[in-house]
């Protein structure tokens, strides 16, 4: 999937991306991020992604620029 980087929370290091599809947003962790540091991410940056399932829900994982 591709999207965009809604909402990025610095000090817990997890974020939300926005899916270009329009579903819902989805949570991404900073240990899902592949080729790419949290510090290096900004809001509005493009993003590839897949999405698995968590005990609390859908989650980002293979977080890439895109």
């Amino acid at each position: 999937m591709t999207g965009t980087i809604k909402t990025l929370v610095v000090d817990k290091n997890f974020g939300f991306i926005t899916p270009e599809d329009g579903s819902k947003d989805t949570f991404f962790h900073a240990s899902a991020l592949s080729g790419i540091t949290f510090a290096e991410l900004q809001q509005g940056d493009k993003v590839s992604y897949d999405v698995e399932e968590s005990e609390k829900g859908p989650r980002a994982i293979n977080v890439a620029r895109a």
